[in-house]
C-alpha cells in the first residue's frame, strides 16, 4: 500500500448488471472501495460482499438523495487513517487502464490535501470499440485529496466531492473515466425518462424544452463524432483477466416501475410535457422531431420562443 490510501466512493441501487466487473476492475488499483447501497434487491449487495476491499454501508432512504448519500460515503471513508485520495465513481464508470503508466497518476497520488482533479468522461458505445464525448473540453471532478472539508451538494446531479473555493483544481489529460451508460441503450433511456419526470415533480418552473434537451442529448451523436477507443484503455484490465468489454443486459429497469407509480399518484396530466410514451402533446411532437438537430440555429430560436412563452405563462399563474 502506498503512503496515500486510494479510496473509491460508489453509490449503488440495483447495479448487478455491471457491479461485479466494476469491483473486480477497481480492486486492482484501489486500497478500499466503499459501496453505499440503497436497498438493492437485484443481488448487488451479495456481489459487493464478495470483494475483500469493499466496505458495504447502508443508505436507508426511500427517496432520491444524492447529497445525503455522498455524505455517508465521505464520512465512512474518513474513518480510514492517514492521507487519502478519494475517487467518486458510479458503478458504470471505469478508470481507463492507461492511468497506471502515466506520470500524472503518480503526481496525483503525491498531491497535497485539498487538491481536486477533473477528468474527461468519454461515453463508451457498443461493441466497445468507439466512444463519444458529449461535452468536449469539460472535465468532471471525480477525485479529491482529502483535507476534511465539508461537502454540500445539490438535489440532483450533485458534485460528488468537496470543492472548496480555495481548492487547487488539476486537469487530468493523460487518462480518463470511461462511462458505460450507453452500453445498454434501453437502460439509459429508462433512466432518462425517470430523470425527466423527477425534474417535473421537483422543479415545476423548469421549461419542458430545457428538460427534454438535457435528457435527449445522446441523439446528437453522429458517426463523425465517434472515436476509436485506444486499446490501452482496456489492456490493463484484460491483462488481469477482467473482461471490461461486456455488460449484462437483462431488459429489466427499476426506473420504469417508479415512473408508473408517479403517474398513478399524480396523474398523467402532471407529465403531459415530459417525454414518456403515454404523452403525445404537440410540444413533444416538435421536440422529438428536432432532437437530433437541437444545435440548429432555427431550432434554437424556436426553443427560445417556447421557453419565453412558458415562463411568461408561469408568471401569470396565481
Amino acid at each position: 500500500m502506498s503512503e496515500t490510501q486510494i479510496i473509491v466512493l460508489t453509490p449503488v441501487k440495483n447495479e448487478a448488471w455491471i457491479l461485479d466487473t466494476f469491483l473486480a476492475a477497481t480492486s486492482l488499483w484501489a486500497d478500499h472501495i466503499i459501496v453505499c447501497d440503497q436497498m438493492s434487491d437485484d443481488g448487488s449487495r451479495d456481489i459487493a460482499q464478495n470483494f475483500s476491499k469493499v466496505t458495504l454501508i447502508d443508505n436507508t432512504s426511500t427517496e432520491f438523495n444524492e447529497p445525503e448519500c455522498q455524505t455517508l460515503l465521505l464520512d465512512e471513508a474518513r474513518n480510514f487513517p492517514g492521507k487519502k485520495l478519494f475517487f467518486a465513481l458510479d458503478a458504470d464508470e471505469f478508470l481507463s487502464g492507461n492511468a497506471f503508466e502515466s506520470p500524472q497518476w503518480y503526481d496525483m497520488v503525491a498531491s497535497p490535501p485539498g487538491t481536486v482533479f477533473g477528468f474527461e468522461l468519454p461515453l463508451i458505445t457498443p461493441p466497445f470499440d468507439k466512444y463519444w464525448i458529449s461535452s468536449p473540453n469539460t472535465f468532471f471532478r471525480f477525485a479529491y485529496m482529502d483535507d476534511g472539508a465539508a461537502h454540500t451538494g445539490t438535489q440532483i446531479h450533485s458534485c460528488r466531492i468537496p470543492t472548496p473555493e480555495s481548492a487547487h483544481v488539476v486537469t487530468i489529460s493523460d487518462f480518463c473515466v470511461m462511462h458505460y451508460q450507453f452500453t445498454d441503450w434501453e437502460r439509459m433511456a429508462s433512466k432518462h425518462r425517470w430523470y425527466q419526470c423527477y425534474e417535473r415533480l421537483h422543479f415545476p418552473d423548469k421549461s419542458p424544452v430545457d428538460i427534454f434537451r438535457m435528457y435527449n442529448h445522446m441523439y446528437q451523436a453522429h458517426s463523425r463524432d465517434m472515436y476509436a477507443i485506444p486499446e490501452n484503455w482496456f489492456s490493463y484490465y484484460f491483462g488481469h483477466d477482467i473482461n471490461v468489454k461486456s455488460v449484462r443486459i437483462d431488459g429489466s429497469y427499476r426506473w420504469d416501475g417508479e415512473v408508473l407509480k408517479w403517474i398513478a399518484e399524480y396523474g398523467i396530466d402532471r407529465f403531459s410535457d415530459i417525454d414518456i410514451q403515454q404523452c403525445q402533446s404537440p410540444l413533444l411532437w416538435y421536440l422529438r422531431l428536432t432532437r437530433r438537430h437541437q444545435h440548429n440555429r432555427i431550432v434554437q430560436k424556436i426553443d427560445s420562443l417556447v421557453n419565453r412563452l412558458f415562463y411568461k405563462t408561469r408568471l401569470l399563474q396565481p
